[in-house]
């Protein structure tokens, strides 16, 4: 059961830890087999849930380590209807999926929290398109239909917030919001960037939270970017605006590569996750209220790790 709805920790200015590049993670470092990137299907069997503790099992430690809370999603960017239809999933295939992936992470909960180390459970919502180059932009009454399902399930099995992951325009992140709201859980927009700092839409990352906010009566608890390295986001976080105090996440890839060459890339690219960490640290400087601190594709417990050592301050 939800234990962190009504009052989320990781508002309260302490420094939250997230779990890094999930797909990334058990594709490359775990040879393991995700068509259409799909982590949900992990949790057909007994042996694809172990695989996923193994996997979520490095960040609560390290969160421990650490001393901080830690704000898991759940293993269900790709477990939305249209989604779950390519992959030969009925609708209440579907649902049990995603209510196994609260499961898992409610467990894991059971394990390691204690009241100084909060383990607070996010129920991942995806795009309904391609996460780099959406073929179409829904309109935000598309978005909140085709959303509010796995929204519902994700929060009647559960999870203490929802959060919407690598969003590429503001259509789908409203509808996502309006879901959200309309079940009473708690909700997270998570926008992608370029390298310019621009959504794949073409839209500046501050006149996309400003306008979600203003089409959902600000319902999201707080905004994040995701799927972006540092160096594509910098500029544009620091440029101090309205919209900045928002932005309280940031999941980086370990690359400085843009999406079109991450695409196309048949090697992972894990980066420096001590260069990582520092640019991290650095963006804290400018922004103290950037306090849920995570990573992207190519991540690992080893970034995460050096992220919360360079922000140990």
């Amino acid at each position: 059961m939800s234990t962190h709805r009504t009052t989320l920790p990781q508002l309260d200015g302490g420094l939250f830890l997230t779990d890094g590049g999930i797909e990334t993670t058990l594709i490359f470092h775990d040879a393991l087999d995700l068509p259409d990137f799909a982590a949900f299907v992990l949790l057909a069997d007994g042996e694809g849930r172990a695989a996923l503790r193994r996997y979520f099992e490095p960040y609560l430690d390290a969160a421990a380590d650490a001393g901080r809370g830690i704000v898991l999603e759940t293993a269900t960017w790709r477990a939305s209807t249209d989604w779950g239809a390519r992959l030969g999933y009925s609708a209440h295939a579907l649902a049990e999926a995603n209510r196994a992936a609260v499961d898992l992470l409610l467990e894991l909960r059971k394990e390691h929290e204690t009241p100084e180390r909060p383990v607070v459970v996010s129920g991942c919502v995806g795009p309904r398109g391609d996460g780099y180059a959406p073929d179409s932009l829904m309109t935000p009454d598309q978005a909140e239909s085709y959303h509010a399902e796995q929204v519902e399930v994700l929060a009647a099995a559960g999870a203490d917030l929802v959060t919407a992951i690598t969003m590429t325009h503001t259509g789908e992140a409203i509808g996502f919001a309006r879901a959200a709201a309309a079940v009473d859980v708690p909700s997270v927009v998570s926008f992608t960037v370029e390298t310019d700092g621009r959504l794949p839409s073409g839209q500046p990352l501050g006149e996309a939270i400003q306008e979600v906010d203003a089409e959902t009566g600000g319902a999201p608890a707080y905004f994040m970017v995701n799927c972006a390295h540092p160096t594509h986001v910098a500029a544009t976080l620091l440029d101090v605006g309205d919209w900045t105090g928002r932005v309280r996440g940031l999941r980086a890839n370990a690359s400085t590569m843009s999406h079109a060459e991450l695409d196309a890339a048949e090697t992972l690219d894990s980066g420096d996750p001590v260069d990582l960490g520092r640019r991290y640290a650095e963006l804290r400087h400018g922004l103290p209220q950037l306090t849920v601190l995570g990573g992207c594709c190519g991540t690992d417990a080893r970034h995460i790790r050096a992220i919360s050592e360079a922000c140990r301050g």
